[in-house]
């Protein structure tokens, strides 16, 4: 695991791939993120880090568009975003895999992956073909779909319901639902919640694995998995960012320890 995080800060060149100015969001008197700014580079593996109720999620709500923004201001690329819709802002290449697995259980695996290939390719098919022209003659689209299957190991169970898969199985799927829609900023709100330790590992050799190239923000409380998988750590308390730096100084931090680690290094 330590060489591909090498493998992965040789591609970090410091050109900025998001970009968080001000970002604030109100419920009414309460703010739940107070003023952050970030930036983080493509190829970057950020983690982000902090105590229930900090404002992790939330953060991510913003940046997916799934909340509005109370003040600040959300570039991608290079591009202001922040009034962008969801579907906009996947379009343009963010992809979400949440807490909760949310694909389709009725539906086949590949026809989950084959929805997310399907659904980002959409603008490359005038209106009339998406409504009469049958999915089985999306020869790429098909094409992608099971290329996705193999990578996320996925070929053997294709064909079997989404609600049939083993939890991990499940996770799996999701984040092949994410990667059919050719991301180049994931976010992930903890990928291993309710894995077992073997689950875990596998998952993230997984992510490692398939997401090699894109940039990936993770949410995740296993703070040893953290630490090992990181280029950079942002912590949150209380909705502001408490402290920013490679997974060394975050635990050298007596801020952090004081707030959220425990004196780990102590």
């Amino acid at each position: 695991m330590a060489t591909e995080t090498r493998a992965r800060n040789q591609r970090t060149d410091g050109e900025a791939i998001l970009e968080l100015d001000g970002l604030t969001k109100t419920f009414g008197a309460f703010a739940a993120i107070d003023d952050v700014s970030m930036t983080v580079e493509r190829g970057e593996f950020r983690s982000v880090i902090g105590p229930n109720g900090a404002g992790k999620t939330t953060l991510f709500n913003l940046i997916s568009g799934a909340l509005p923004v109370t003040e600040g201001t959300v570039y991608f690329d290079g591009e202001e975003i922040t009034d962008r819709s969801p579907p906009e802002r996947v379009a343009r290449g963010i992809g979400r895999s949440f807490q909760i697995s949310n694909v389709f259980g009725g539906l086949s695996v590949r026809e989950n992956i084959r929805l997310a290939a399907q659904a980002d390719r959409r603008s490359e098919y005038n209106l009339l073909e998406s409504f009469f022209k049958p999915t089985n003659r999306y020869e790429e689209i098909n094409a992608e779909t099971g290329r996705i299957l193999e990578r996320i190991d996925l070929t053997h169970v294709a064909e079997e319901e989404a609600d049939a898969l083993a939890y991990g199985d499940r996770r799996r799927l999701e984040i092949g639902v994410v990667l059919a829609t050719d991301p180049d900023l994931v976010l992930f709100d903890e990928p291993t919640a309710g894995m077992s330790v073997e689950e875990t590992r596998e998952t993230i050799d997984l992510i490692e694995e398939v997401l090699v190239d894109q940039t990936l923000l993770l949410i995740e409380h296993d703070i040893e998995l953290v630490m090992e998988l990181s280029d950079r750590i942002t912590v949150l308390n209380r909705g502001e960012i408490l402290a920013e730096g490679t997974p060394e100084e975050i635990a050298e931090n007596r801020d952090v320890q004081d707030a959220y680690l425990g004196g780990m290094t102590e």
